[in-house]
């Protein structure tokens, strides 16, 4: 099921590499290290195309670090962001190709109510005195694409965008290449009492092939977060079989939660997953998972 990185992908196949998988903020310690510690960022391949990562945390700074000559490797390519928090995007400056004037990425992110546009956010947040230089100072060239309840194409690949519930205005992402469809929820606001998705959020999950879903919050931990923006393990769980996912991967780890916890929690849910018809797994740092349509 796991693949290491520069896996080749065939016909009705995508490969998705694992770089940061916590949310809130980055952790390491000897309880976490097997997990990793690092915040959301996920990439996808589908052996063509230009890549598409969902997210720019920490683990950003791990995704295609192979050098060229001593230097930073140019990127051609695309983010999907799903909003700007700062563990969503705190691993961009620390990204080696923005360093490389070949490199081009274009950025879609979630238009914002309150008038202020996605670039002059990062432009006011990576900048002195909170970063040594300016954002414009990097030799890449980075396009900003404001985005919402949308319908486009990257390349061949197609992607669905819809806002979702989170604290702030916030996207999933839903992407369809090699008829294969990745979908990703990485913060998820569940609701308080009896589950229930939004029409958006319903239209990102169904029957696609792999749900990468927030799952920070045992229900226990919800009690008292459950205005955090984000949803317990139980909720990632029904939303994949509501919505006839084929494979799910619990995502945005809170940053305390332990990797004996973790184990404990893919394999008592293992079983009731075969059960209610799909399959499910903890996402770690450094995993790449082929992901394969069901063909008839």
């Amino acid at each position: 099921m796991y693949q290491p990185y520069g896996f080749r992908v065939g016909e009705n196949e995508v490969t998705v590499s694992f770089h940061g998988v916590r949310g809130s903020t980055a952790c390491h310690d000897n309880a976490t290290q097997r997990y990793g510690g690092n915040t959301s960022c996920v990439s996808v391949d589908t052996g063509s195309a230009s890549p598409i990562i969902f997210d720019l945390g920490t683990g950003l700074r791990y995704f295609k670090s192979e050098k060229v000559n001593s230097g930073p490797k140019p990127f051609i390519g695309a983010c999907l962001l799903t909003h700007l928090h700062w563990d969503h995007l705190q691993g961009l400056p620390f990204f080696e190709s923005l360093r490389h004037p070949d490199t081009v990425l274009d950025i879609y992110a979630p238009k914002q109510t309150d008038g202020v546009s996605v670039r002059d956010v990062f432009m006011t947040k990576i900048c002195p005195p909170t970063f040594p230089i300016c954002l414009s100072e990097f030799d890449a060239t980075i396009n900003f694409h404001e985005i919402g309840d949308d319908d486009f194409s990257i390349g061949a690949t197609r992607v669905m965008s819809r806002f979702v519930p989170h604290t702030g205005p916030t996207l999933g992402f839903r992407v369809t290449a090699n008829n294969t469809a990745v979908t990703y929820l990485s913060d998820h606001q569940q609701p308080d009492g009896e589950f229930s998705l939004t029409t958006g959020a319903r239209q990102l999950c169904q029957n696609t092939d792999l749900l990468i879903h927030d799952s920070q919050f045992t229900p226990a931990e919800f009690v008292t977060k459950s205005n955090w923006g984000h949803s317990t393990i139980e909720f990632a769980m029904w939303v994949a079989e509501t919505t006839s996912a084929k494979r799910l991967a619990l995502f945005h780890h809170d940053p305390s939660r332990t990797d004996d916890a973790l184990d404990v929690i893919a394999s008592r849910l293992a079983g009731i997953a075969q059960n209610r018809g799909f399959q499910v797994f903890a996402a770690a740092d450094e995993m790449s998972v082929e992901v394969s349509a069901v063909v008839s």
